[in-house]
């Protein structure tokens, strides 16, 4: 698998670091990996609909 490289700034590696202790992981590159698994995760389930109710539309009467 390719290898990226994160440049962290203070910021983005305190927030890192948070996900790493609040998930149970050993780095904080599996920190980052995590979150990026899970944005994926939620954006396919945004495009197929997945999770989402559907309801009958009915004509306006009046």
């Amino acid at each position: 698998m390719p290898q990226n490289h994160l440049v962290l700034d203070d910021e983005l590696e305190r927030q890192l670091e948070a996900v790493r202790l609040q998930q149970g992981l050993e780095t904080i590159d599996q920190a980052a990996e995590w979150l990026a698994r899970r944005r994926l995760r939620k954006g396919v389930g945004n495009l197929t609909g997945r999770g989402r109710a559907l309801y009958e539309l009915r004509g306006r009467s009046g």
